[in-house]
């Protein structure tokens, strides 16, 4: 693209010029066409596509500050960002209407009842965290502050090793050891689960 030439297009352009304006759409055709080919949104075809960009390339002329100089870039970045706002628009609505079709459905607890918790597995639930309190009870003062340090606060190993005041290998054995510990619980969950 002539720069210096496209300056001058979409200075006559501004003034009304008819040609200026054509000249200037076919200067910007092909950049249109390649955006039109490479974007699918549901319910535009290529034809509303390059009508949407052409749009949106008159608008920049009606805008643009000549004094900048820097329209070839300006007409670009807003062509791409009307193109991405149409998709960002399109995915909305799709997944709105998605969530409306789902909500419209009276039937539709029946259909998920089966993703539905038994009694018997919230209360086993209910055991299984205060066993595993139990045993976290049981650990030593580095192993509890280790678990408040990670998963809690879920700040990192190494800010748990300066915390402590300790180098970073001791503080990854009292994770190792006291996940051992905390491992019998789990895989006896995970064992009643399976096997009952």
């Amino acid at each position: 693209m002539d720069f210096d030439k496209i300056e001058n297009l979409v200075l006559l352009s501004k003034q009304g010029n008819s040609k200026a304006k054509e000249e200037l759409c076919a200067q910007f055709t092909p950049l249109i066409i390649k955006l039109s080919m490479r974007t699918y949104i549901n319910g535009f075809d290529f034809e509303d596509l390059k009508s949407e960009c052409y749009k949106t390339l008159f608008k920049c002329v009606l805008l643009y500050d000549p004094s900048k100089h820097r329209f070839v870039a300006y007409a670009t970045n807003a062509i791409k960002n009307s193109i991405n706002n149409l998709i960002r628009t399109s995915l909305r609505k799709s997944h709105g209407e998605w969530c409306k079709i789902l909500s419209l459905d009276d039937n539709l607890e029946k259909v998920l009842s089966y993703d539905m918790v038994s009694v018997e597995d919230m209360l086993f639930k209910n055991v299984f965290h205060k066993e595993l309190k139990n045993e976290i009870a049981k650990l030593s003062l580095d192993e509890q502050l280790l678990i408040e340090f990670l998963y809690y606060k879920k700040t990192s190993l190494k800010a748990f090793a300066a915390y402590r005041g300790m180098p970073y290998g001791k503080a990854f054995n009292i994770k190792k050891k006291m996940l051992k510990k905390l491992r019998k619980i789990i895989d006896a969950e995970n064992y009643y689960i399976y096997f009952n």
